[in-house]
């Protein structure tokens, strides 16, 4: 198992997804779903969401922000993008090159 590949796409994002699998090898999108519903995650995605993106939203991260960390909340990729318009992380279904990137820095701090 800890010979398993992890994909780079086009833009040299890591896969998360290849990276959860290491955890779960069943169900790694719940690893990832996990780790994006901690407060510590939440603002780690939002700072370098920051520093990086010129049209982050900051009005619907303050919302997730206060939020996580509650029993009642979830994060998935999907709506971390859509939500913030991030560009940090990207997600696509499919059959083929489907699953959950992230910008090095962001793959870096998920795999720790």
């Amino acid at each position: 198992m800890l010979d398993q590949a992890i994909h780079i796409n086009k833009d040299d994002y890591f896969s998360l997804t290849d990276i959860a699998r290491y955890k779960n090898q069943d169900e790694p999108r719940f690893v990832i779903q996990n780790w994006m519903r901690r407060i510590d995650t939440i603002q780690y995605l939002g700072l370098w969401e920051q520093l990086n993106n010129p049209s982050f939203n900051r009005v619907e991260f303050d919302t997730f922000r206060s939020e996580a960390g509650h029993n009642y909340f979830t994060m998935t990729p999907k709506k971390w993008i859509e939500g913030v318009n991030a560009i940090g992380i990207v997600s696509k279904a499919g059959k083929y090159n489907s699953g959950t990137y992230a910008h090095k820095d962001i793959a870096l701090q998920f795999a720790s």
